[in-house]
């Protein structure tokens, strides 16, 4: 194990997709969040896995899981609100967490397994060794990309002859997907944030990355789910 912590926030309500933590997924009992404690628990280098929530129900299923790496630790419900700075959010992490390295995780990201947090923790050490203070996952974006308001590429090599160069030809940019952010308390107590100045980056393809944000976003990631689970 490592000395990282890796903390999981959830909340009650969701505007846009109803009790989306909590909800039967792919036929799961407890749903997102029941499947992501089983994946952090499935991890060899985490150290400490908080959920911190003010939902009575996520408390309660996390309670079935007996790893001693989980604490369960109820937040402030001023801390919970759709107005929450995630700032202030952020600001809270040293208080609860006891390892000197922290992964920011989320429920929403149900195609990350144990096995892909340990490659993303040995990539963060490894990156530390080489003078880097933090590590964030992404997916790797090569389309055209329009600013709405000038009506120009983006991200358009400078000195492309032509509107459509091959979209191999474009810049190449990273999307953050939310899996992983990695970092030390220093950088939460120093900057405020959770990743620092120097940045190493975990690429990730496409179904690692998925996110549930909104309603189609869940009905989407179980149909995928249930075909992985069933090849």
């Amino acid at each position: 194990m490592s000395d990282i912590s890796f903390f999981l926030p959830t909340r009650k309500g969701s505007n846009r997709v109803e009790n989306k933590n909590t909800r039967s997924f792919a036929g799961i009992d407890g749903g997102l969040l029941a499947l992501k404690l089983s994946q952090l628990i499935g991890s060899k280098l985490i150290g400490e896995i908080i959920l911190s929530t003010n939902d009575e129900l996520c408390i309660e299923i996390a309670s079935k899981f007996k790893d001693p790496r989980l604490r369960i630790i109820e937040r402030p419900d001023q801390l919970c609100l759709d107005t929450t700075p995630l700032t202030a959010l952020i600001k809270y992490v040293p208080e609860v967490v006891r390892c000197e390295h922290v992964i920011w995780g989320h429920v929403t990201t149900p195609f990350v397994e144990g096995q892909e947090y340990d490659r993303i923790i040995d990539n963060y050490f490894k990156g530390c060794d080489e003078g880097y203070d933090s590590l964030v996952t992404v997916k790797e974006l090569q389309n055209f990309l329009i600013d709405p308001k000038t009506g120009e590429m983006i991200n358009s090599l400078k000195g492309q002859s032509g509107r459509w160069p091959r979209t191999q030809d474009l810049d190449l940019l990273y999307e953050v997907n939310h899996v992983a952010f990695v970092t030390s308390l220093n950088v939460y107590e120093d900057l405020h944030d959770r990743i620092g100045k120097r940045k190493r980056y975990h690429v990730q393809d496409t179904v690692t990355s998925f996110d549930i944000d909104w309603g189609d976003d869940f009905l989407i990631a179980e149909s995928i789910y249930e075909k992985h689970r069933t090849s």
